[in-house]
């Protein structure tokens, strides 16, 4: 599943003290086994309200006891600054993953999506000063692109939020720079296109598309498109992003500090796309599965309508590759699925509020 011995090239040398926020969710929980992997010393913060004690208890499996020992964890939230202040002591480097996601979660609540992202950032980096760290790498997002409609997206121009989400992850950008010129701390922020990989939690109501739809066919449940399918995404496999994060905490390249970065494979595909590609792979494993079809439902608020990155920029500071591209990275997220999810096959409803995929209805697109 990990790239571990890539990762472990990029840290040797160097015993460091790293703090992953948000540790036990999806992306958190992938950089700690890399870590962990290569003979690091972990800390690692989360409250559970979207991760998982089965992720973790994954980690301590794959790692085995000895390198388990190297990883302490501190249950509490970032939105208290006793809690921050305690996770970062002694820390030289710190990966910031804690956040609510989701633009539509933000829509429906953005005073919580507000201080988790935006408080809970600012405690965090305040910590962080406060302890010394060398270096601060946190998790943005292509949402700040907003509605700047430009493709590929360069790191350089943006357009206005288009959600509370996005406007919490641009603050994130902004307070980042105003700390690294008024203290000293270096920051680099990397913009996340649409990560996926092992350990994404399938189900909620704000899961993302491809687990979602993994487990809904495995489960015998209709697999839902927001809009017309035509919508496209630069999906991005998480060892591309636990590769950037490591290769952005520990650089040496000057020029590269407190700057951001996009973080993708580079190429965007549509969501009937990537439907076709987990049908047919699915169905390479439970032919069953090879006449399914999508259904549909209104184009989600606050969503752009089309997103690629230009990645041209980490890879010439950070010296990034994507080296996951979306094919390959659903054949090793499909294996994992595969492997956990139980497959129930007796029934296929169409979940609500989705019109069937025959009549190609779908609602008025209230964002692009």
């Amino acid at each position: 599943m990990q790239s571990s011995e890539e990762h472990s090239v990029l840290l040797r040398g160097e015993q460091r003290l790293w703090l992953v926020t948000g540790v036990a969710g999806f992306i958190g929980s992938n950089l700690l086994h890399s870590l962990l992997w290569a003979g690091q010393t972990v800390i690692g913060l989360d409250n559970f309200e979207t991760g998982h004690q089965r992720n973790l208890d994954d980690v301590q499996r794959l790692v085995g006891p000895e390198k388990w020992k190297r990883f302490r964890f501190v249950q509490g939230d970032i939105r208290d600054e006793a809690t921050c202040r305690l996770a970062c002591e002694r820390v030289t480097h710190v990966l910031h993953q804690a956040a609510l996601g989701s633009v539509p979660r933000s829509i429906q609540d953005p005073l919580t999506s507000g201080m988790v992202n935006v408080q809970g950032f600012l405690n965090m980096l305040t910590a962080a000063c406060g302890a010394g760290v060398k270096r601060f790498v946190y998790a943005s997002s292509s949402a700040v692109y907003g509605s700047h409609l430009t493709l590929p997206k360069r790191e350089a121009v943006i357009g206005e939020p288009l959600s509370p989400y996005s406007a919490t992850k641009l603050s994130n950008e902004l307070f980042a720079t105003a700390y690294s010129r008024c203290y000293d701390i270096q920051c680099i922020g990397l913009r996340y296109f649409n990560v996926f990989g092992p350990r994404q939690d399938p189900d909620g109501a704000y899961a993302a598309v491809i687990p979602r739809w993994i487990a809904a066919m495995l489960r015998g449940e209709r697999a839902c498109i927001n809009g017309d399918g035509e919508t496209s995404r630069d999906f991005c496999f998480v060892e591309n992003a636990v590769q950037a994060n490591l290769r952005a905490a520990t650089t040496n390249n000057i020029d590269a500090i407190n700057q951001v970065y996009n973080i993708a494979a580079g190429q965007r595909i549509t969501l009937h796309q990537l439907f076709e590609k987990i049908r047919a792979r699915l169905a390479e494993r439970v032919p069953d599965l090879g006449d399914v079809k999508p259904a549909y439902q209104n184009f989600r608020a606050g969503d752009v309508r089309h997103s690629e990155a230009d990645i041209s920029k980490a890879a010439a500071l950070l010296n990034y590759k994507a080296t996951h591209d979306v094919t390959r990275g659903l054949d090793l997220t499909l294996n994992w699925y595969l492997s956990k999810l139980p497959r129930e096959m007796t029934s296929r409803p169409v979940c609500r509020g989705c019109t069937d995929a025959s009549s190609g209805k779908a609602g008025e697109q209230r964002a692009t």
